[in-house]
């Protein structure tokens, strides 16, 4: 069935649904057109579904696992693993090195750092520390504390990471139901005694690599904005103007899909048990009334996620360093921000204690929220990372006043605007890997993966247009891409 959208701004409209208020969905009216009835129909179910207090639809929304990618759903009273995804707490990176861009014109120095980076941190689904040569070797028992402790300063200290990196992410570590380490130590136990971690070792040696699919290591050209508050938030965010930036998206690998998909399972389950209805009778969008045995465990089981995510992405980034370091001696690099697109976190929504589920979607505090008092954020709210294509660049926003209408969140890129088997089927590999060339853009593939090529996402412009118009955002930094690591052979140059 069609579905309306009716606009109420410029880069805002709101979708009806029967019996609830409206779902506020942000974007302009060409990328409204980009929302396909599927889009809708899932936004609408989510909309309606128990507990639920509140729907947002972002620019770079497309159809997802119960939920749309690129939405924010939030409940008081219900926690939902759809609207938080199968990758627990895919997220964004950004270090900032001290190199200026000239150093990397050669392409040969380039080429260089793409295969120190790739000696050390390996790309795909399942593939490993032992599958990169260079890779550090982090001992299981300090692997398996990252569960527990999440970027703690000890652990960091322990892997060879600053550890005052902790401090540059938006959630260091993550507790369990409780609020308390202990939950998600318990959690861990009682993964290991039932067999759903049956080989630990393989699983945390998955620490410091990419997946495959939209994940990947892009090097970065960094230019600040012109205005006085560009400026000063780039000063505040450690930006560095024409130099070069190291930005990653990357997620909780193996462990989180597993603990995802086991509690899709389990849940499903019960609901089949119990007979209950299903919203939208859509499997994938099972839920759990918070302070049930079943939401404790789902949120001990995110957080495990998420506390792999944060580590993998920090020593990512330590491995991003020594690379550079070694091709380019004198190399020094701090890291800008760490912030997530695919977690549930409690948060204050007008005067209310709310779970906010941020699927594709990310958090956005301006200046002021009480999210950031006592960090160096508060002041001018914290860095947005907006990835949109290696060709279009991306973004680094910070939030507006505005962003109370979204949750305070924000679109977590471009969003597809291709199904993965119809760019497969459609786009042709010969101009994809020549449009790379006449960018001079490198990858480490000898063919750029049509599925990930430019024209399989949205216009990102129009994205950073929706946006900036609906009064969300505003933009710090461009990025402009040199070269991307994706999952893919070794290219030849």
């Amino acid at each position: 069935m069609a579905h309306n959208l009716i606009p109420t701004g410029d880069a805002t409209a709101i979708l009806p649904c029967e019996g609830v208020p409206p779902i506020t969905v942000i974007g302009t009216q060409a990328i409204r057109e980009t929302f396909d009835d599927v889009c809708l129909q899932q936004a609408i179910n989510s909309r309606c579904s128990p507990g639920v207090s509140n729907v947002v639809l972002n620019p770079d929304g497309h159809l997802g696992y119960g939920a749309p990618i690129g939405c924010v759903m939030t409940s008081p009273t219900h926690i939902y693993p759809g609207p938080v995804g199968v990758d627990i707490k895919c997220s964004m990176s950004l270090l900032q090195t001290n190199i200026p861009a000239d150093a990397i014109i050669d392409r040969r120095v380039r080429r260089a750092i793409i295969d120190a980076i790739c000696e050390r941190i390996p790309t795909g689904a399942g593939r490993g520390q032992r599958s990169a040569k260079k890779s550090r070797r982090i001992p299981t028992e300090i692997g398996a504390r990252s569960l527990v402790e999440g970027a703690s300063e000890a652990l960091l200290t322990a892997m060879g990471i600053p550890a005052e990196w902790a401090h540059r992410c938006e959630d260091a570590f993550h507790l369990g139901h409780n609020d308390t380490q202990d939950a998600i130590a318990e959690r861990v136990e009682w993964h290991v005694r039932s067999g759903t971690f049956r080989d630990v070792p393989t699983k945390v040696s998955q620490l410091g690599s990419y997946g495959g699919g939209n994940h990947f290591g892009e090097c970065e050209i960094v230019r600040v904005g012109e205005s006085n508050r560009a400026k000063h938030c780039a000063e505040v965010f450690g930006l560095k103007d024409g130099q070069v930036a190291f930005l990653s998206h990357c997620g909780s690998r193996g462990i989180g899909h597993n603990l995802a998909m086991g509690q899709f399972r389990a849940l499903q389950s019960k609901f089949q048990k119990w007979n209950i209805p299903l919203p939208g009778n859509d499997k994938e969008l099972v839920y759990a009334p918070l302070g049930s045995d079943e939401a404790n465990a789902y949120i001990d089981d995110m957080s495990i996620g998420a506390n792999f995510a944060t580590v993998n992405h920090m020593l990512i980034n330590s491995l991003v360093l020594e690379a550079f370091q070694e091709v380019l001696p004198g190399t020094t690099g701090n890291l800008v921000y760490f912030i997530s697109h695919n977690i549930a976190r409690k948060e204050i929504l007008d005067n209310k204690i709310e779970w906010v589920h941020r699927k594709g979607a990310t958090r956005a505090f301006p200046a002021g929220h009480p999210g950031l008092k006592g960090t160096q954020y508060a002041g001018t709210g914290h860095p947005i990372l907006l990835p949109g294509n290696p060709q279009a660049g991306s973004s680094v926003m910070v939030a507006d006043e505005g962003a109370r209408l979204s949750c305070y969140s924000v679109n977590h890129g471009a969003g597809r605007i291709l199904g993965r088997k119809r760019a497969i089927r459609e786009l042709d590999q010969s101009t994809i890997n020549e449009s790379f060339d006449s960018m001079d853009i490198l990858t480490n593939c000898r063919n750029y993966p049509k599925d990930e090529a430019p024209a399989a996402y949205k216009d990102f412009e129009e994205v950073l247009q929706s946006v900036k118009l609906a009064g969300l955002a505003t933009e710090v930094a461009k990025l402009t891409a040199t070269f991307v690591i994706k999952d893919g052979d070794a290219a030849d140059d």
